[in-house]
């Protein structure tokens, strides 16, 4: 994939498909070790032993609709050509978490993208979950519950087109402020 945001946008999408309730979302950056670190993390079906060592080949989805699924493959090979890993935890009943490291300053090194665009979508469009995404730079962090966001909503979906301006907004101004005010995220 071109962007890392797409990588975490089908691994989330994974997520939803075993019917996480909550997914964690983690994109943290850590400029003088020059890593960046993205997990996923939920609480839906996981795995079985047989399915995780599986998961990383390209030839194995438990979709129908296709007979490969590069999410999880395409996800490792970005961060191992970095000099980077990838790490993968599963357990049936209580989730899965992903976790890849990336060499930022590698020349192989893709870029995260849009990752602000892929929250919203995923916020928007699965409203019956809650997400928690956390972005984090150096010592610098902000964070997203949409658990927290609800309540105060107190009904209101999060597909109402004003909350999903705000949640826009407020993804926007907070990645601003990451990065001193500056518009040069990772790329």
């Amino acid at each position: 994939m071109r962007e890392l945001s797409l990588n975490v946008l089908d691994i989330a999408q994974n997520s939803i498909a075993a019917d996480a309730a909550t997914i964690r979302i983690e994109v943290l950056e850590n400029t003088d070790a020059h890593t960046l670190t993205i997990g996923i993390y939920d609480d839906g079906k996981g795995m079985t032993e047989e399915q995780l060592k599986a998961v990383q080949d390209p030839f194995y989805t438990t979709r129908t609709t296709r007979k490969v699924g590069m999410g999880i493959p395409l996800f490792k090979m970005a961060a191992e050509q970095t000099g980077g890993s990838l790490y993968i935890f599963s357990k049936v009943g209580l989730g899965t978490n992903v976790q890849a490291v990336f060499n930022t300053d590698h020349v192989d090194f893709t870029p995260l993208g849009d990752i602000n665009a892929t929250i919203v979508t995923l916020v928007t469009m699965n409203t019956d979950r809650d997400f928690l995404f956390r972005r984090k730079r150096d010592e610098r962090e902000f964070v997203l519950d949409t658990a927290e966001v609800k309540s105060v909503l107190a009904g209101v979906p999060l597909s109402e087109p004003a909350v999903v301006q705000w949640i826009k907004g407020y993804l926007e101004e907070n990645t601003k402020d990451l990065y001193g005010g500056a518009t040069n995220e990772i790329d």
